[in-house]
């Protein structure tokens, strides 16, 4: 089914609203087109193109609640889903934490869409493809890589008078290249949502440099260094953190932020002067939806860290009321002040230290410090007065965001990225940061 258009999709909205005899009802109405194409070993393996429109239906009586998906959105289906979710809020135990369906929002429309990444085509993919396979042929490498597009729309409603519309575009590449013989191996990843910012050769050159240096890798004892940070690694790490800022987990006692003996750290300063963080639904490079999609609450911009003080936590509905807050909807980007610098100019200013490309692997050891362990991967390389000197081991760290950030001293560009564990998009700068605890090493490339 092709995206629905605003009057569309209000129709559809209203129809459903129009059916229920529940108490309340919400409605959440999304679809797109999303494209991809995979390849490995230097030859194209899967392409494909996947519509699908979905229709999801939230009704309460009382504090019961129920929910039902479906995407067909003929009448009799729309009819059918209403009745579903009817039925299954009669059958449902009352929710203790219930919270009514929010009062009317004003949603600030935000820059979501781009038309140029909406009119990405078979032969866009495939160009995509054909620049990292040609290239590591000639070199005598092997890729491996994936892309996906997606043009979209999100549409919400409630039985208050809510409705919200906006289309949406966005694409992620990743690749890998390797030597031959395996020992060299090389990763870049982008995400954007207007495709005028990505350049296919940029990043597969990218890769392939890597795996070309990172041959004859050399073993380093384990250790405390000074490390240059890409922004890939830096989201990864980070991303558990960000999504450790829920206040009702800090006051329960279940996170970094929670204080001994009760309540959480707002307004404490447990991070380099450095460290400002925030979230903005219309920032021009990861701008997002202007709602959040699970409370439909407006999203506003917030300061999260500011000066190496936390700022603000994020309060569900449930808890902001029992804590006498005030909700608002939940960050869908994350965005880290950083500097005009470049990693290169990061190296430059290096004595003695180690780049590490990405990290991979990342695991919680303690969440009420955000202890983590993981490996580095794709790109290790020594630092030696300001130059890469040679490639060396990887190694496995345990290592905490919250240290890391007391530890930095120097930031790099922000660049665009999305952490593999985290639901935001990411907008995070290389830093330079020392003593990060490296604890054993790694075979893999």
């Amino acid at each position: 089914m092709k995206n629905l258009n605003q009057d569309d999709a209000k129709r559809i909205c209203d129809k459903v609203l129009s059916l229920t005899s529940a108490d309340q009802c919400e409605v959440n109405l999304n679809g797109g087109r999303y494209g991809n194409i995979r390849y490995a070993r230097n030859a194209v393996s899967t392409a494909g193109l996947v519509e699908n429109t979905e229709l999801a239906i939230s009704v309460a009586f009382g504090k019961k609640q129920g929910v039902a998906t479906v995407n067909e959105l003929d009448d009799k289906a729309i009819e059918r889903a209403v009745r579903r979710a009817e039925e299954l809020a009669r059958l449902a135990p009352d929710n203790p934490e219930f919270m009514p369906t929010p009062s009317k929002q004003q949603y600030k429309a935000s820059e979501t869409f781009f038309q140029k990444t909406a009119d990405i085509d078979p032969e866009f993919r495939a160009q995509v493809a054909a620049y990292s396979i040609e290239n590591s042929r000639k070199n005598k490498l092997v890729a491996a890589g994936f892309f996906t597009d997606s043009a979209s729309f999100s549409a919400v409603a409630n039985s208050n008078g809510i409705f919200g519309y906006q289309r949406d575009t966005g694409l992620d590449f990743t690749l890998t290249v390797r030597t031959e013989d395996g020992r060299g191996s090389g990763w870049a990843k982008r995400s954007v949502g207007d495709a005028a910012r990505f350049d296919a050769r940029e990043a597969s050159d990218v890769a392939i440099e890597k795996a070309l240096r990172s041959v004859e890798a050399k073993a380093l004892e384990p250790g405390r260094y000074t490390v240059v940070l890409e922004p890939a690694a830096t989201s990864d790490i980070l991303a558990y953190m960000f999504n450790a800022f829920g206040a009702r987990e800090a006051d329960e006692g279940r996170s970094f932020l929670s204080k001994k003996g009760g309540g959480n750290r707002h307004g404490e300063k447990l991070f380099d002067e450095q460290v400002n963080v925030w979230s903005d639904p219309w920032d021009a490079k990861v701008a997002v939806l202007p709602w959040d999609g699970g409370s439909l609450l407006a999203r506003e911009r917030q300061d999260l860290i500011k000066n190496g003080r936390i700022d603000a936590l994020n309060y569900s509905q449930y808890w902001a009321r029992k804590q006498g807050k005030r909700a608002v909807g939940a960050p869908g980007n994350i965005i880290m002040a950083g500097t005009d610098k470049s990693t290169q100019e990061l190296i430059a200013n290096t004595k003695k230290g180690v780049l590490v490309t990405r990290t991979w692997y990342i695991r919680m050891v303690d969440p009420q410090s955000v202890l983590l362990t993981g490996l580095t991967r794709d790109g290790t390389f020594y630092i030696e007065n300001g130059k890469i000197k040679h490639p060396i081991k990887n190694f496995r760290f345990n290592e905490s965001p919250v240290t890391m950030l007391n530890n930095i001293d120097e930031l790099g560009r922000p660049e665009i990225l999305s952490g593999d564990e985290s639901t935001y998009q990411l907008l995070v700068p290389a830093m330079r940061v020392r003593d990060f605890n490296f604890t054993s090493l790694s075979d893999a490339v």
